[in-house]
């Protein structure tokens, strides 16, 4: 049974490029580190998958963070759902946020992005490898990070669905070109969304796995 959000859970607004970002912000006791979530296309703050693998990030001790990188009016856009920089430089701005925020800025900061936001962490790592302690992408897309995934120093654990062709194939692809100590974590049976019974809670079990071991020690 999931145990409810640490005290003090949060909503909380950020400002980005003039643009007023929602987030929820939940920080458990004596936390090593906080997770900064990035959600895929037609996706949000709420996100269910998001949130519940946050949830279980938090039952392992981690702070999290789900952030909206789009205003509601710019996520009925394409061209910005898909603008992988953008949503990159959104992320920055959260990040920063972290680092100034006092129950925040001494702790490690690990990137989770499902999907398009897969691709807006490795960037974000890439352009920031002093900050970014650790990455895990979710049915993601590194090819859209194509450019970026050399730069990438920051750990990274890549988790897609044995059945999510070609997302799989994309990130086989993108794991060959992270020089960064890497991962590849293949879900039996499961698809894009992680829809099948007992998926979800496997790719949770990889991310807290991966974030436990690299932002434990700052």
């Amino acid at each position: 049974m999931t145990s409810p959000e640490p005290a003090g859970a949060q909503e909380l607004v950020i400002s980005a490029d003039g643009r007023r970002l929602g987030g929820h912000l939940a920080i458990p006791a004596d936390a090593p580190g906080v997770v900064l979530f990035a959600h895929g296309s037609g996706s949000s703050r709420r996100s269910p998958r998001n949130r519940f693998v946050a949830r279980q990030l938090q039952q392992a001790g981690l702070a999290t963070l789900l952030m909206d990188l789009l205003e509601e009016d710019e996520a009925e856009d394409r061209d910005k759902v898909f603008d992988v920089e953008l949503l990159a430089a959104r992320l920055a701005a959260a990040s920063r946020w972290l680092a100034a925020d006092p129950r925040t800025r001494a702790l490690a900061l690990g990137l989770f992005g499902a999907s398009t936001g897969a691709a807006a962490a490795l960037i974000a790592a890439a352009e920031d490898p002093a900050r970014v302690s650790a990455v895990v992408s979710r049915g993601g897309r590194p090819d859209l990070a194509a450019a970026w995934l050399s730069r990438v120093r920051a750990p990274t654990l890549l988790i897609v669905g044995e059945r999510d062709v070609p997302v799989r194939d994309w990130n086989e692809a993108a794991l060959r070109r992270i020089a960064a100590p890497k991962e590849l974590a293949i879900v039996p049976r499961a698809t894009h969304l992680f829809e099948e019974p007992g998926t979800l809670e496997e790719a949770a079990g990889h991310a807290c796995r991966w974030f436990a071991r690299y932002l434990a020690c700052g």
